[in-house]
This record gives structure tokens, C-alpha cells and sequence, in this order.
């Protein structure tokens, strides 16, 4: 399976010890996430007014979680969702969500991110 790609605060992100837990994980069940040629468009979609946002990215072999990839809501489109907890170890690195010009989050996958430091 490709690298996975969450959308998170950072500091959100930067507070989870050991594992990282979303509120979606107990209000739905499992933790969402994307494929390298989604985040921008769940950027805009969901997160259009938010700043202080990262993306990070994971290594789903590094998930011990169940992984399925599915159209929970009937939009068309399926995306990955984790089953459990991510462990923070399971990061290979954390890339910025940048601002174009009208406001439009922009993410660049391959150029864009920082090395994930030795506990993330």
C-alpha cells in the first residue's frame, strides 16, 4: 500500500506520545486519512479556514491497525481509514501546508516535507 497521509494540528500531532489517537477514532471508529493526491483537496474541503495544520506522513506497513480503503459515505471516492491508533513511530515525515494566493491550502508531495526526527 502506498504512504498514508493525515491532516492534523500540529500540535495536536506533536503531543502524542507513543500512539496518536483522533477523536474520530471513538466517535466513528477509526482515524481518517489520505492518499498523496487527496490531502488537497480535504485541505480545502474540510479545513479551508483552519491554519497551524500538517500533514503527515505514514508508512502503513509501520500500522499494526486495521487499514481499509473505502467510500464510507457514498461520495465516489475511497480513502484509507486506521482501525486503531497510530503509532507516532509509524511517521516518515511531517510536510507544511502552504497558502496560495486566493487561500487555497497547497500541498506538494515529494518536495514538501521534513525528515520525521527519531520519535516521530
Amino acid at each position: 500500500m502506498n504512504a498514508l497521509f493525515h491532516i492534523v494540528d500540529r500540535s495536536e500531532w506533536l503531543s502524542a506520545v507513543a500512539d496518536y489517537r483522533a477523536a474520530s477514532l471513538e466517535s466513528e471508529g477509526f482515524i481518517h486519512c489520505s492518499f498523496a493526491d487527496q490531502v488537497e483537496g480535504v485541505a480545502n474541503n474540510l479545513y479551508r479556514a483552519r491554519d497551524g495544520l500538517c500533514v503527515v506522513e505514514l508508512d502503513p506497513a509501520a500500522i499494526p491497525a486495521g487499514i481499509v480503503v473505502e467510500d464510507s459515505y457514498g461520495t465516489g471516492t475511497a480513502f484509507p481509514h486506521v482501525y486503531g491508533a497510530i503509532p507516532t513511530a509509524a511517521t516518515v515525515a511531517v510536510h507544511e501546508l502552504t497558502r496560495a494566493e486566493n487561500g487555497d491550502h497547497r500541498f506538494t508531495f515529494g518536495g514538501a516535507g521534513a525528515a520525521a526526527s527519531s520519535d516521530r
